[in-house]
């Protein structure tokens, strides 16, 4: 007598169902291959919340909902009690490795083409490890029009800023009149510029620059290595940034930063270049 498969298969497929349910998805998959888990656990990364806020912050349904908590259930990364889900242990390890890295992936994703067209060893590996830092800058295109003028919303908030740094590579042709700008404020002044600026204020702007000198409010420094970077500029409210092209030629495109954490990274970026930068005392 042999025995029909057709007579099993309810059999067959209940021994399929609890396999599959024993098998676990690699947390690489369960933490990223699902936009609604990424955004639970980053829900409850400041403490447990109940069912009803996790749909109306993912805009959604328990039905849609709940087969994705069954999965981060089954990783072991959040628990659940009376309607309610915390992180475990596990899950608060997993989400403070991976906020960082989804800051860093949102600085990149406001231009990925930018990013990828310009230089990048600018600055420090400990501080490019940080870009997450800077989350939150635009990437500005200047058009035909304007391409030569200084960022307007930089130079507006230098009329309240106690301080400003620079780090330049070429002079901008109004350099002389911000310059006086600047000191007629009451700003604070420090430049870093690199060996051929430094012939080009000899050659050209020799008495402007020896003025600024001498009134005490800009110092000057010159850094004696490649400075690989267009431009940078900082007050105390934003920061303007140029970088280089693959090629090492000048870019129009700025990167325009604010925010307390992204005028810190600036602040450390000026710090870098000028710990080995030697001070100007006359041109």
């Amino acid at each position: 007598m042999q025995l029909s498969i057709n007579n099993n298969k309810p059999c067959i497929h209940k021994f399929l169902i609890k396999v599959c349910d024993q098998i676990k998805k690699p947390l690489l998959d369960v933490l990223f291959m699902s936009g609604k888990r990424k955004k639970v656990l980053l829900l409850l990364q400041d403490g447990p919340k109940g069912m009803d806020y996790l749909l109306k912050s993912l805009d959604t349904t328990r039905p849609a909902l709940l087969p994705q908590m069954r999965v981060l259930e089954d990783s072991y990364l959040i628990i659940h009690y009376n309607d309610s889900y915390e992180l475990t242990t596990i899950g608060k390890i997993l989400v403070e490795e991976i906020v960082p890295l989804l800051n860093t992936l949102e600085v990149f994703d406001v231009d990925i083409d930018y990013w990828g067209n310009h230089k990048l060893m600018f600055a420090p590996r400990s501080l490019l490890s940080r870009l997450r830092e800077i989350k939150g800058c635009k990437v500005i295109e200047p058009n035909l029009v304007n391409i030569y003028e200084a960022n307007k919303d930089f130079i507006e908030t230098c009329a309240t800023s106690k301080d400003l740094f620079f780090i330049l590579t070429f002079a901008h042709p109004v350099f002389t009149t911000l310059s006086s700008q600047f000191i007629a404020n009451g700003s604070n002044i420090e430049i870093i510029i690199n060996a051929d600026l430094l012939q080009k204020f000899k050659a050209n702007w020799k008495k402007e620059v020896q003025g600024y000198i001498d009134s005490e409010k800009v110092k000057f420094y010159l850094y004696p290595n490649d400075i690989e970077l267009g431009t940078f500029a900082q007050n105390d409210h934003c920061f303007v940034l140029r970088m280089l092209s693959n090629n090492k030629t000048y870019d129009y495109s700025q990167l325009f930063c604010n925010g307390p954490d992204a005028l810190k990274w600036g602040r450390e970026l000026f710090d870098f270049y000028l710990k080995d930068s030697i001070p100007i005392t006359e041109i």
